[in-house]
Order: C-alpha cells, then structure tokens, then sequence
C-alpha cells in the first residue's frame, strides 16, 4: 500500500500550479469552446484542477496572433532576439523551483529526482539557442566567377511552427522545441497535453516578462480537435512533434494534404548492452536506475539490458538488489524515486502488460509484478529476465517501471538482438574497449548512441537527439535542431 498525503498535495496544487488557461496573442483566456478537462493528480487520483480546453475556434485565434507577431519578431535584428532570449532564460534559471513545484502535482514526476532537473535543463536549452540567434549565415557560391554571377543563400524562420508536446516531460519537450524555433525567427503555437498544462503556462509567463512580443508565444491546450486543427491549420509553416507512433501518423496523413513539413521525436525501446569489461559496481546502478527513472516513463530510457553470459547471472541478481531498493511512493517525499504514472489508463495498460508477460512466459520474472493498491496511478518497480527478443515484453514501449533482460554470447549477437525492433530512438554501450565501441556506434540503429553514459546524458543542448525508423525523423538538439525550423533561400544574381 502506497500512502499519499492528500491534504498536502491538495494545498500545494493551491499554491505551485499556474492559473488554468490558454494564452493567445499576450492574453490569458478561461472562457474557450473545447470545454473543461478535470485534471487529477496522479498520486492521489483526486480533482486538483479545471483546464479549459482549446476547439478549433481559439486555435485560430492563436495562429492569427502568432502570425501577426511574426511580423515584428521575424524582421526584428538577431542581436536583439538574442538578447530577449537570454534574458527569458535567465528567468528561467530564477524559477527553477517553480518548474521542479509544478512537476509531481501536473503528472507525478518526483521531486527529489527528475523534477528538480528540470528547470536547469530548460533553462540550458534555451540559453544554448539564444547563444545562435545572431549567428545564423548564408553562403555564397563559388560556380561561378563574382564578375559574372553572385550567388549566395539566406537562412530564414518558416514562419509560424505549431509545436505539439509531450506529457511525460512537458517543460523539456518545450525546451527542446521552442527555443531553437524563436532563435530562427519563427514564432509558436503550443500545444500541451490536456493533463499537462501547467509547464507550459510558465513557460509562456516567464517568456512574457522577459519582454518577448505577445502572440510569440501561443499556448492552447486541447484534445484531438484543437491538434487536428492546428496541424492542418494554413497558417501554420511547420509541425514539430512529440509522443507516439500512432499519432504521428494521423499528423502525418493529415499534413500531407498541404505538403506540410514535420519534425517527429517518436518512442523507443531502447537497448543497453553490457559488456564483461565494463565495471559493474558502477554500471549496474546506473543502468538500473537509470530504466525506471521517471517512473520509466521515457521514450530515450535504457528499457531492454543485453548483458555478455559471462556476466549474465551476476548482473541479473545486481539488477533486482538495485530496484528492490528504489523508494516508490508519494513524489512530493524528496526519498521517492518512483512515483504514479500519468492516470489511470496507464496504470491499467502497464500492469495488463506485465501480467500478460508472466501469463505467457516472455520471460523469467525477478522482481516486482504484483499490482500496488493506492488511490494514486501505482505499479510495482519490474524485473524480467531471459526475455525472449520477439516477445511483446522486448519489443513494445511499455512506458512504465518494466526493464527486460536478455542474454547474448557474441558481440554480432548483441548487435542483432539491439537492432530487431521497428524502433531507433537510442542505444547504449557500457565497455572500456574502444575498438568495440567504435565498431558497434556505425551498426547500431539509432539516432543517438551513448557509451559509458553517466548521468543525464539525453539532454545535453548541444548534442543532436532523434530517431530513425519509427522511432522518427528529424534532429532536435545542437545545430542540427536549430536548422529544422529554417528555410534556406536560393539567391542568383547575373550580372546586368
């Protein structure tokens, strides 16, 4: 039995969370056509809050103010873009503690592990891109002789970008997205999740003081109605996106009526492959941990270990030690590392998935499986070894607590057993031997690959971060992420 708090959680969702709202064009708007979402907290399954929901009414209005905005802020000077934007996140360094307050109370992120990262990693990403405002170039060509023709590109916004983020971690899912759109030029319409609006009306109040432009920075939250009408909205250049495979395919149909460009950061199901010449007092910790960080609620997390037989047996045994220690309870307690996931549904889909592997055997079950009784959104922390590589337990983003182990005897072996999944998000090495590591990093398929990772190392600003198969397409993160969201002009000029 998980104990909560209740009247503790109830006085700080009081206190810490924004005003539900939308904001279009600078202004704050309660009174909205998509109706009301009742939003719980997921630790303790109560009403905390009433969001008012954007239809496709309001998500006009926003795209209209955003493009009127981008009249000022996409002709304004670079420097001077730079210099709000820096600013804005220097605000963003100064509430840190509101972003981590916001995190267990919006979807029940623990305070004392995940969310107290938060609000320096957005305020990082969006310091890294105000860093590029004034440093975007053309260039010119060299076909040809000066005396002849000049040729040259300019680098320019796309106009407005309809941004659409994740619930699992909303104020990174902006910071990764909307800094490097504005740095461009660009102007945004957000939309959040209807259960995860919290950091995103921060996000857009700490933008407003900072001295961006109203109708910059467009927050309406909605449902399926207010996504579709803003993916295919005419006003909006660009879609930017994060979350499932199967929404990303309705976005996909949807934009591909107007030829609409996308940028997906899909799920994964990532694996981590140790070696017998890794160190395992420190690697084993890690990795464990590092799985069901977030409550596993991650799409980049290390979820399938592929451990070297020799070692097999000692890490399976080290790995239950680790999790059979992770606190899980309330995550307003600084103690707990596994907190609920999101709601209800989650809980249900998860714990069906883990009774479904003991029923069917996907593999050996070491820690965990039994169902938590709380009022909260509670699974127990799992463990499965010898996990058969085709079963739903290896192959499915499960999207909870749930790691599963797998054995291999040969460095092709491993390779094969990373590499069979439709997914492509991440991988990971855990090895001291360079010549291996340099070998496997070309062959694995995955838009980012760590070696010997320590931690935190998905969200680093400057390192390009995305997906191939249907794990996405599309880079955010360094240069790479700054240049999705510009358009590069062709210029001739013949000489007269």
């Amino acid at each position: 039995m998980v104990t909560v708090d209740v009247k503790l959680h109830q006085e700080r969702a009081e206190q810490d969370l924004p005003l539900p709202r939308l904001v279009i064009g600078g202004k704050d708007v309660t009174d909205t056509s998509g109706g009301l979402y009742e939003h719980r907290n997921p630790a303790t399954g109560l009403v905390q809050s009433h969001i008012p929901l954007a239809g496709p009414t309001e998500v006009d209005q926003a795209v209209a103010a955003a493009r009127r905005a981008f009249e000022v802020w996409g002709t304004m000077r670079p420097a001077e873009r730079r210099r709000l934007l820096t600013r804005f996140a220097q605000l963003i360094r100064d509430h840190i503690e509101d972003f981590a307050a916001i995190c267990p109370l919006e979807n029940g992120v623990c305070i004392g592990g995940w969310a107290e990262n938060v609000g320096p990693h957005v305020a990082d990403w969006t310091e890294y891109y105000a860093g590029w405002a004034d440093k975007i170039e053309g260039m010119v060509g060299a076909a040809y002789s000066p005396h002849e023709n000049v040729e040259y590109t300019i680098a320019e916004p796309y106009g407005v970008i309809g941004h659409i983020i994740t619930w699992n971690s909303p104020a990174l899912s902006l910071a990764m997205k909307v800094p490097p759109s504005l740095a461009a030029g660009n102007t945004v319409v957000i939309k959040p999740a209807e259960s995860t609006p919290f950091s995103a009306l921060l996000f857009a109040d700490l933008a407003r003081e900072a001295g961006i432009p109203d109708g910059v920075i467009n927050v309406v939250t909605g449902l399926g109605d207010a996504g579709e009408a803003l993916v295919s909205h005419p006003g909006i250049d660009k879609i930017s996106f994060t979350g499932g495979p199967a929404t990303a395919r309705r976005i996909m149909e949807t934009a591909a009526r107007s030829l609409k460009p996308v940028l997906f950061e899909l799920g994964g199901k990532s694996a981590n492959l140790l070696f017998a010449d890794t160190d395992l007092d420190s690697v084993v910790p890690y990795c464990a941990a590092f799985a069901m960080s977030n409550t596993g609620q991650g799409c980049a997390l290390p979820t399938r270990m592929l451990v070297e037989r020799s070692i097999y047996d000692e890490v399976v045994a080290r790995v239950a030690g680790v999790v059979a220690h992770l606190p899980v309870g309330d995550p307003l307690e600084p103690t707990t590392y596994i907190g609920p996931l999101i709601n209800s549904a989650a809980r249900d889909r998860v714990q069906d998935m883990v009774d479904k592997a003991i029923a069917d055997k996907a593999g050996r079950l070491v820690y965990g499986g039994e169902r938590i009784e709380s009022d909260g959104y509670f699974v127990t922390p799992t463990v499965f070894a010898d996990v058969d590589n085709r079963s739903d337990l290896a192959q499915r983003e499960i999207f909870g607590p749930v790691l599963a182990i797998t054995p291999f005897d040969t460095e092709e072996e491993a390779l094969a057993l990373a590499n069979d999944t439709e997914y492509g998000l991440s991988a990971y090495i855990q090895s001291r031997d360079i010549g291996r590591v340099n070998r496997l990093v070309p062959r694995l398929k995955a838009g980012t690959v760590y070696v010997n990772p320590g931690p935190n190392p998905i969200t680093s600003p400057a390192t390009p971060f995305g997906g191939v198969g249907i794990s996405g397409f599309g880079r955010e993160g360094g240069r790479a992420g700054l240049e999705e969201f510009i358009s590069v002009k062709g210029v001739g000029i013949s000489r007269a």
